[in-house]
């Protein structure tokens, strides 16, 4: 029987049937404090579930639901949360660098003060969520970032290629070193940042038909 120990007094915290903590259903469980450092939690059920200040240094998280979950403060190193719904999740103060969030959705999510350097956020789902973070050199690369709350964060090398910020804040927002080519401004213009579009045409692939009517 898989059970839950507090990363410092070790003691038990929750313990759940079956053989490991996949897809288990933990909604609304108290688990502050927890040490879950390379657990298997994929497609686990955390809805509101409290996880603040846990340990889940390179746990595997994919495709997990923590609607609603609390995890401020917890360590998030590592973490792969491709696919999981954190949709409302409560995530200040989080420590997420290098963490896999890949088509992660974080809808309304409350990030303020937590730390993505390194993560990588592809295609994720960043609307109308509070991304007063530090997302240095994170991949944000087709990230939907409609009406999000990016002001003062930190936004330097992050890669937002096809990024959309249609109506997000970003007032003294950092993005030196930026890659923002095909990302769409909070406008919603689609911007091409020092390519003009006769070099757009020049660099296009050419259909074999026209270097062949050229020979």
């Amino acid at each position: 029987m898989p059970e839950i120990k507090h990363k410092k007094s070790h003691a038990v915290l929750q313990e759940f049937e079956g053989e490991s903590f996949e897809g288990q259903r933990m909604s609304g469980t108290q688990l502050r404090g927890a040490d879950l450092a390379g657990a298997n939690l994929a497609g686990a059920d955390l809805v509101s579930t409290d996880l603040r200040d846990a340990d889940l240094r390179g746990a595997n998280l994919s495709n997990a639901l923590l609607n609603g979950a609390y995890l401020s403060g917890a360590n998030l190193v590592g973490a792969n949360l491709s696919g999981a719904n954190l949709t409302d999740a409560h995530l200040h103060h989080a420590e997420l660098q290098e963490a896999t969030m890949v088509k992660c959705v974080l809808r309304y999510a409350q990030l303020h003060d937590a730390i993505l350097c390194n993560a990588d956020l592809s295609g994720a789902d960043l609307s109308m969520a509070d991304l007063r973070a530090d997302f240095q050199r994170a991949k944000l690369v087709q990230a939907d970032l409609r009406a999000a709350d990016l002001t003062g964060a930190n936004l330097r090398q992050a890669d937002l290629q096809e990024a959309n910020l249609t109506g997000a804040k970003l007032n003294a927002t950092q993005m030196a070193g930026a890659k923002t080519y095909g990302m769409i401004d909070v406008s919603g213009n689609r911007v091409f940042y020092g390519v003009t579009r006769k070099q757009q045409k020049k660099n296009a692939i050419r259909p074999w038909w026209k270097f062949w009517a050229q020979a």
